[in-house]
């Protein structure tokens, strides 16, 4: 998946200890905080270079830095992202990780998904430091505490039942690294996946597509086009389609204030692939008109 993001311009490189120390955080979670930043580094490196995806044991000592940002003293399992970057200035580094926050021109990205890198990064109760200059490139360094519990099978929140499927399913996303893995995953339940990365091109591709569409997964916010305009003129297109929107903000939030009708079904980020497939599943089962 890396390597399709990336690019044939971008050498990827990794190294892992052989046998990393166990940690509490969502495996499909990290996923994401991967392809965010891999994405991140890979548009700092328009006309290509190296990108450095690490994962070691590590005992750090108490505040090296001496400046507070350091974890606390303790074991952890370090993720190394690096890039050869354009690199960032103290102004851009300041305000990293700030919602809407971006670097990008007009219609490339919302600045969402560095801001759901730190997000998933302190639920998991790790620790990120950032390092950049211009002209010599940007490290990520996300520290995770080593925990000695035993791991143990946990119940799912959703009941087991089929998840999979063959509809056809439409999804609008402009984060590049989230748009993969909400890809990849309904691939590999089996659906057939149409992408557009704004709203202008799902609609382009819901008025050329000679099939049924399903299903429309979109972003609650997307750059360009406004999603309840999209959601209109979906309708419009294709009334016996179904919605689902997903979030990083509340459904409150997304609905309040927009023509965009409180029964559409709602998915909040971040989210797991498991999550993500019995939330599908759930919407395509549904009867018509009525929430799922």
């Amino acid at each position: 998946m890396l390597r399709r993001l990336l690019g044939p311009e971008i050498r990827l490189v990794t190294a892992t200890d052989e046998r990393l120390a166990p940690v509490w955080a969502d495996p499909s979670q990290i996923e994401q905080v991967v392809l965010n930043l891999a994405v991140n580094a890979r548009d700092a490196m328009p006309r290509g270079g190296t990108l450095t995806i690490e994962t070691r044991n590590v005992s750090l000592d108490q505040g090296s830095t001496g400046d507070g940002a350091d974890p606390p003293a303790g074991a952890y399992v370090l993720l190394t992202v690096s890039d050869s970057g354009t690199g960032m200035d103290r102004e851009t580094l300041a305000h990293l990780f700030e919602p809407f926050f971006t670097t990008k021109e007009k219609g490339k990205g919302t600045g969402l998904g560095l801001a759901t890198v730190y997000g998933i990064v302190k639920q998991s109760r790790g620790h990120i430091l950032v390092y950049s200059e211009p002209g010599v490139g940007t490290t990520f360094k996300c520290s995770f505490p080593v925990t000695d519990a035993a791991v143990t099978a946990v119940a799912p929140s959703v009941a087991p039942g089929r998840v999979a499927g063959q509809e056809t399913i439409l999804v609008v996303e402009d984060e590049a690294a989230i748009m993969a893995l909400v890809v990849g995953g309904l691939k590999r339940q089996g659906y057939q996946v149409l992408s557009a990365a704004d709203g202008e091109m799902a609609m382009r591709i819901a008025a050329s597509h000679e099939g049924v569409i399903h299903l429309v997964v979109s972003d609650g916010l997307l750059s360009g086009m406004r999603v309840p305009e999209l959601l209109r003129r979906l309708r419009a297109e294709r009334p016996e389609t179904k919605i689902l929107l997903m979030s990083g903000y509340s459904p409150e939030a997304v609905f309040r204030n927009e023509i965009v009708d409180v029964a559409t079904a709602f998915l909040p980020k971040p989210f797991t692939i498991q999550q993500l497939s019995a939330k599908v599943r759930e919407v395509l089962d549904a009867p018509a008109g009525k929430k799922p």
